[in-house]
């Protein structure tokens, strides 16, 4: 039988990764094959010496007391530094375990760095801390679950308590969109820098992903959280300076709290998302504690979008076409493609409940792509049959039009279908184009140059300049509902109507009037040289078969 020792020694030589055994005071009694290779340090040199000859002097002030404390629990996931025998740093992952004695103490200390864990500094140049987010130098996601699982220990044994706030910015997609992600990851950067100032030493920060960040913090009361959160709230909306502009932001926070939320760190982050995304939902810019219903609502948003992924496979989405009448001669002259999902369980689901949806996970792309090859494919079907041609309008999400891949998609479709360019309009919201004028305006010429119809939509709800108007190459100018729905009775949104009609006029452009749904609004239209209108007073969205019915054959 092999003795305990010489089994141990045994092991210590086989294993790969880095071991080291140190006392209570971090004298090392015995080290490895694989650490010596590691730190560069001769066979039998290290013995006997203090283990914060190699830790101390390239790690923070304190962090050997802290490692080689009393603690009474493994510590997985610890980035540490360690001092090569030639003088450089190196970066490690460690995992530090007491070794009990008879009473239960700890007496020694077995600390294993991972044998792939460790980078070294480059002459000059920055080291990526084993644990930390590369970008901010936050704790990452992992070393977090470690020090929210330590202190939930600690807060068992002291039957306390701890709080995970989880946040997310509020409209970061904008700052990228608008100032460049160069500008996105300096906005990131300087958030972490507010973040670790308004925070205890005691608390946690770090950076799970994208434009999310967590704290975790121990408390006493729910009020401690609640402070935390105030800090954190008051700290992120003073203004950012970036890339010579002056950027405004907010967090939304989810707050989550052991014991009563969960007793782990994987529950107490969903707990978190699930209320952070109720303090999104709310308008952001605020906090909101866990409630369990939360999470029945945020298993429903998880089991929707597992429906709609299903639905563009199972071909559950339909088309339906709302008129654009030609007052002039009370005819069909367009249509616009509207979506609607027929749920085998759940029957008509509008767009309003999936599209928000299909924009989170991603899946909006690939619904419009559907959409705009449906009504390409409809709209030919219909002229082949001997209907008068129209114009179809399909509409177009922000994603979409940023993707790359637009212009070929559209002619894809309209190559597949065998219609021709003149008869299908992309119909795009004014405040999509704003965020890079330039880039916008060459993607609309692409489209234009197919020979496509471009319409802005809901115009006049956005923020679009005049002169930015003059330089699109839009064929057509949508009035939003909003100036329509009122004009019989309101002076000022019967002016913006006259105006929206005049500066189209003005332009060249077609207008058409939506949501038209009273006599007195087609009058009103109509008598101040509207020639286009959609809306419920001449028809509602229709099936395909039903709309055809509105169709004519020429003569």
């Amino acid at each position: 039988m092999v003795e305990p020792g010489r089994f141990f020694s045994a092991v210590l030589n086989a294993t790969g990764d880095a071991v080291i055994l140190t006392d209570r005071s971090g004298v090392i009694r015995q080290v490895n094959p694989a650490f010596h290779k590691l730190t560069g340090f001769a066979p039998g040199t290290l013995v006997g010496r203090n283990a914060r000859e190699l830790f101390g002097e390239v790690n923070d002030d304190g962090f050997c007391d802290e490692l080689w404390s009393d603690a009474t629990e493994t510590r997985h996931y610890q980035s540490v530094r360690s001092k090569h025998s030639d003088g450089r740093a190196q970066v490690h992952a460690l995992s530090m375990t007491p070794i009990r004695d008879e009473n239960g103490g700890a007496s020694d200390f077995l600390a294993v760095i991972l044998s792939d864990s460790f980078q070294t500094d480059a002459a000059g140049g920055d080291v990526r801390r084993v644990g930390h987010d590369p970008l901010t130098g936050l704790p990452d996601r992992n070393l977090l679950a470690d020090r929210v699982e330590q202190n939930i220990l600690n807060a068992k044994r002291a039957n306390k308590s701890i709080a995970l706030l989880v946040m997310g910015l509020d409209r970061f997609t904008v700052i990228n969109d608008a100032l460049g992600y160069a500008a996105g990851d300096q906005l990131l950067k300087e958030v972490a820098e507010r973040l670790g100032k308004v925070i205890r030493s005691s608390d946690t920060a770090a950076r799970l992903d994208g434009d999310k960040f967590a704290v975790m913090t121990p408390i006493s009361a729910i009020d401690d959280s609640v402070i935390v959160a105030e800090k954190v709230l008051h700290a992120v909306k003073k203004v950012f300076h970036i890339k010579g502009e002056e950027v405004f932001i907010t967090f939304s926070i989810g707050i989550s709290i052991f014991p009563t939320d969960g007793e782990d760190f994987n529950d107490l982050l969903k707990d978190g998302l699930s209320a952070m995304q109720f303090a999104k939902a709310s308008g952001g810019a605020e906090y909101r504690f866990f409630a369990s219903e939360m999470n029945a609502k945020a298993r429903n948003r998880l089991d929707l979008e597992k429906r709609i992924r299903a639905a563009l496979v199972n071909d559950e989405f339909v088309l339906f076409y709302q008129p654009k009448m030609d007052v002039a001669t009370n005819k069909v002259k367009g249509a616009e493609a509207l979506i609607r999902w027929i749920d085998p369980k759940h029957g008509m689901i509008g767009p309003g409940e999936f599209i928000p949806v299909a924009e989170e996970c991603g899946l909006i792309v690939d619904i419009g792509t559907w959409c705009l090859r449906q009504a390409c494919f409809q709209t030919k079907a219909w002229q082949d049959a001997g209907y008068a041609p129209i114009r179809m309008s399909v509409n177009v999400s922000a994603h979409q039009f940023k993707a790359k891949d637009l212009v070929d998609k559209v002619k894809k479709a309209l190559d597949d279908s065998g219609l021709e360019a003149k008869w299908l309009e992309l119909e795009i919201t004014e405040s999509m184009l704003m965020n890079d004028v330039e880039a916008a305006i060459a993607r609309m010429q692409a489209v234009r140059d197919l020979g496509c119809g471009l319409s802005i939509d809901d115009f006049g709800t956005g923020y679009s300049s005049l002169s930015y108007l003059s330089r699109f190459p839009i064929t057509t100018l949508k009035i939003d509902r909003a100036f329509i729905k009122d004009v019989q009775e309101n002076q000022n949104t019967k002016e913006i109507a006259r105006a929206i009609i005049g500066l189209s006029r003005g332009l060249n452009l077609e207008v058409v009037a939506e949501g038209a749904e009273l006599l007195e609004h087609v009058e009103f239209l109509k008598d101040n040289g509207c020639d286009i209108i959609q809306g419920f007073f001449f028809s509602k969205p229709l099936p395909a078969k039903d709309f055809e019915a509105k169709l004519y054959r020429p003569q």
